[in-house]
């Protein structure tokens, strides 16, 4: 069970091999490897402070690895151009733990942004029709003229999708979708990312430290351990195991 298993009718979309990351002293990433193959949610798990986040920053180019490579849809993400970059993010959709919405405007005009930004020549009704369809797509259709600040915090992470699905990426990458969420809400967002998957046919990395989110959008599941991926495969598989350093992380979000 290593994050690199050799599947070879699948295609890899992102390849992480051997990456590391420090601050300073503080080693965060030490040798991580990890594949992405096309058409999957892989869940990515750790405590606090373990690099996940970092290591989302770093497939979408935001930070640089100290060592090691990372491939995005066959490019090496540290190496291309700048422009290469922006073209690689325009088919890589980061939905960010706070949404990221723009409280100035409405939600059709947060929605728009990114479209007629990067599409220029897109007419009023083609935008118009991108974003009523998004928008249904996340089941909020009925939200289009209202402002971020009028909306639930689920109903904000739904919003937030929906703008990064407008672009039609190939890639989702979620940093903690569920946190500070009720657990209807979660149930919501957890099935939302499970439909995003089914309908745009994209290939998913979750970070997350939510188990339950975990076991009900996860294909694989990769447990990130000391800064580096020591446990990959179902949720059932990553925690059979006595390994001290998984069971209380099970234990905490499972109690009997």
């Amino acid at each position: 069970m290593t994050a690199t298993e050799n599947h070879p009718n699948k295609e890899t979309v992102i390849s992480i091999r051997d990456v590391k990351k420090s601050f300073g002293d503080y080693d965060v990433l030490r040798g991580a490897d990890l594949d992405l193959y096309r058409g999957e949610n892989l869940v990515v798990l750790g405590r606090s402070g373990t690099g996940k986040s970092v290591l989302i920053k770093i497939i979408a180019g935001l930070l640089t690895q100290d060592s090691g490579s990372v491939k995005v849809l066959g490019q090496a993400v540290d190496e291309i151009s700048g422009k290469e970059l922006i073209k690689l993010r325009l088919r890589v959709g980061f939905s960010f733990q706070n949404s990221a919405l723009y409280d100035s405007m409405t939600v059709r005009k947060n929605l728009e942004f990114p479209l007629v930004r990067n599409q220029k020549n897109l007419t009023k009704a083609e935008i118009n029709k991108a974003t009523e369809s998004v928008l249904d797509a996340v089941g909020l259709l009925q939200t289009i003229n209202q402002m971020p600040s009028e909306l639930s915090g689920g109903q904000r992470k739904r919003i937030g999708i929906a703008r990064t699905l407008i672009l039609q990426p190939e890639i989702m990458l979620y940093d903690e979708p569920t946190a500070g969420l009720d657990p209807i809400t979660c149930i919501e967002i957890n099935n939302l990312i499970n439909e995003v998957k089914e309908r745009y046919k994209t290939s998913s990395i979750i970070i997350t430290h939510d188990l339950t989110c975990a076991k009900h959008v996860g294909d694989r599941v990769a447990m990130l351990l000391d800064g580096s991926f020591e446990r990959v495969g179902t949720f059932e598989e990553v925690f059979d195991t006595d390994d001290e350093r998984v069971k209380p992380f099970y234990d905490y979000n499972f109690i009997d």
